[in-house]
């Protein structure tokens, strides 16, 4: 794969992340994603699916590397790996790739090196209802030559696989629908509770 890569997200894969953030607006939030190179065009990822983790501590490692253990171990099978983050800040107003998310960035990326960033752009997502925006409510960041990861500036190199993905989200946010959300600290917390999500689009 080379330097231009371009990233494919499903729509349930993109609705879920956003969903998880909204139903933590106070926390910081963050997930993996999972795909593959696309058959047809191996310049193009195929981000399938995601895997919301933490609404508290993202910071700590032990959870983390148990939560991204049981992740590669569910979804191998299926033939697809980590292949990217994401994250959302506290603050509504701070747009910024903060330590934390860089960090869990290059830890994912020693496995899978075109991983991706994708952090929420809160400005966008506010502004959802009053456009007809298609592309995607987050910024791409990617790792550069030297490592460091970069806003990759335009929309062109990250698109929702499905053109109506914006619409549909719109429709689970005015019904609340994060509230189904769960991710690893309510599977932490609660066993019961199936990080997987199986009923969320159902």
């Amino acid at each position: 794969m080379g330097a231009d890569i371009k990233y494919e997200i499903s729509q349930n894969a993109y609705i879920k992340l956003v969903l998880h953030a909204l139903n933590h607006k106070t926390a910081s939030v963050n997930g993996v994603l999972l795909g593959r190179p696309s058959p047809l065009n191996h310049s193009v990822l195929e981000i399938t699916d995601s895997v919301p983790l933490f609404h508290s501590n993202l910071a700590l490692l032990p959870p983390l590397e148990i939560a991204l253990i049981m992740i590669e171990e569910q979804y191998s099978a299926k033939g697809v790996g980590i292949v990217g983050y994401f994250h959302a800040n506290e603050r509504f107003d701070d747009a910024e790739l903060g330590i934390v998310a860089k960090n869990i960035g290059d830890h994912i990326s020693r496995y899978y090196p075109e991983a991706a960033i994708l952090l929420l752009d809160n400005k966008k997502l506010e502004a959802l209802p009053k456009g007809k925006d298609q592309s995607p409510v987050m910024q791409l960041y990617a790792r550069d030559g030297s490592k460091n990861w970069k806003l990759v500036a335009g929309s062109s190199r990250l698109m929702v696989k499905e053109p109506a993905a914006n619409v549909l989200l719109l429709d689970y946010i005015s019904s609340e629908k994060w509230h189904d959300v769960v991710d690893f600290d309510d599977h932490l917390d609660d066993i019961k509770k199936d990080w997987l999500n199986p009923e969320l689009f159902k």
